[in-house]
């Protein structure tokens, strides 16, 4: 039996249709890895939640992703799956999600008996900042940012709707803006309701001085500021927040195996190692140095 170049084009093409699956299945295997080592090094329930932007294969359309109910699904599973006495670390990476998702991990986040810690290696805004506030301590990368919990209806914050209708007599505001007004009332108040709850959880201890909840859902709910506004380290720390600032390495280890996914040319590049200024040491030059020409005056 002979082998033709026909057998080699379909033996090459079988193997290029293979790889795919076979690097998807690498990349499965050393997260679950990593993952694993991180749980033996903290004795703890490592749940992940990271988005990312994605895009369609063929058109190239972005998507973003976010909190779904099908995330609650899995994290309320992971957390019934851990025995009440091991810790839960959550590593959160996203822009926030939907209201329902959200509260129903955060409520569920709270109700275990053990230390509850979330990771922000680099942002979790919205609705991540909500799971942070279930927490019993919040680890953050010193450049990483929380953002504010205001609810919003549709494309509008609710807080601003507010205003509006504050500002402008009643007699000059149409009926949906009334309603949306009414919808907007009754949502901060659920917010305030429900971070209150958050903040006094004692479980396994007061993780905020009891005097600073009022002001921390002050500053997280009513719109001072707009619903993207990146809050620091230092401004979660002086609202009183329980922050911790740097993470272990190997956080940054399991941000590298879920890569944003890349459409093209990369918009960022480097060398991907550490920073290490070894510059060539210059040879000093020998013989008779040569003479200044004489300055004319």
């Amino acid at each position: 039996m002979s082998f033709g170049v026909g057998d080699l084009f379909w033996i090459f093409l079988l193997l290029t249709s293979l790889q795919p699956l076979w690097q998807k299945r690498q990349i499965e295997y050393r997260r679950l890895r990593t993952l694993e080592e991180f749980q033996k090094e903290r004795k703890s329930r490592v749940i992940l939640l990271i988005h990312r932007q994605e895009s369609l294969s063929f058109l190239g359309i972005p998507i973003s992703r976010y909190i779904t109910i099908e995330d609650s699904e899995q994290i309320l599973r992971a957390i019934r799956l851990t025995p009440p006495d091991v810790p839960i670390d959550l590593i959160l990476h996203t822009p926030g999600g939907l209201v329902l998702a959200t509260e129903q991990i955060a409520r569920a986040l709270i109700r275990h008996q053990a230390k509850v810690t979330v990771f922000v290696p680099h942002y979790a805004m919205s609705g991540g900042t909500m799971l942070a506030l279930a927490s019993d301590e919040i680890i953050m990368d010193a450049n990483a940012v929380l953002g504010p919990v205001d609810p919003q209806l549709g494309n509008y914050p609710a807080a601003s709707i507010l205003k509006v209708v504050e500002d402008k007599p009643i007699s000059e505001i149409d009926d949906q803006t009334l309603i949306m007004a009414d919808l907007s009332r009754k949502a901060i108040q659920q917010v305030q309701r429900f971070v209150r709850t958050l903040l006094k959880d004692s479980i396994p201890k007061q993780k905020v001085l009891p005097e600073n909840i009022e002001s921390i859902i002050e500053a997280l709910t009513t719109g001072r500021v707009t619903h993207d506004y990146p809050i620091t380290i230092e401004e979660a720390t002086e609202m009183g927040l329980p922050v911790t600032v740097g993470l272990p390495h190997s956080i940054y280890d399991l941000m590298d195996l879920y890569p944003q996914p890349q459409g093209g040319r990369p918009s960022v590049q480097y060398i991907p190692m550490p920073y290490n200024d070894r510059r060539p040491i210059l040879p000093t030059p020998k013989g008779r140095p040569l003479e200044e020409p004489n300055q004319m005056t």
